[in-house]
């Protein structure tokens, strides 16, 4: 595996070594020695799947608030899709700056998001499914977001959204007050 650092502090894409032979492929995802090597979260007792059926879904920007902030690694098991992370953290170098990645089914490539970061993403195309391994479990009433076309970000997605939900749609545009996460 391979830990390339993205433009927000914490954040890496995590490349894998695929070996391929007559038979199919093996690759090693997930190790936990490498990653707590790499100073990232190596235990996480949640795991989610998001699955949507177009291209032009948007579901972000997303994170859990403090207490118990969550990082998130996320790969894409299915299709391709543009994923962003947002840093929220304002003791960070990278405060709100975002790093993006194309999650690619076929590249079994994936996206480690530190705690204190938003995360959202768009598919490229129909019938795209993420696997999500989240360090913390969920707490509804920590649930936050940002809006994921706000200005006060500059996020340059590859083209606008065909489908998002009302929530998505609507967050409030950010408040560098109570919106960002505080260690």
């Amino acid at each position: 595996m391979r830990f390339l650092p993205t433009a927000v502090s914490g954040a890496f894409v995590v490349e894998v070594d695929a070996y391929c032979d007559e038979r199919g492929m093996f690759a090693r995802t997930f190790d936990t020695r490498s990653f707590a090597d790499h100073g990232l979260a190596p235990v996480y007792p949640q795991c989610n799947v998001s699955q949507s059926h177009k291209r032009g879904t948007l579901r972000g920007m997303h994170y859990q608030a403090h207490p118990r902030p969550e990082n998130k690694l996320v790969r894409a098991t299915r299709g391709r899709v543009f994923d962003v992370a947002l840093d929220l953290r304002r003791d960070s170098p990278t405060y709100l700056k975002s790093a993006a990645v194309e999650l690619d089914a076929e590249k079994h490539n994936a996206f480690y998001i530190p705690a204190g970061c938003a995360h959202g993403f768009l598919t490229l195309e129909d019938d795209c499914r993420l696997f999500y391994q989240m360090s913390e479990v969920y707490v509804p009433e920590l649930t936050r977001g940002v809006r994921w076309n706000d200005p006060a970000f500059s996020i340059q997605w590859p083209f606008e959204p065909v489908i998002m939900n009302d929530r998505d749609a609507t967050y409030d545009l950010y408040d560098s007050g109570e919106k960002s996460w505080t260690p």
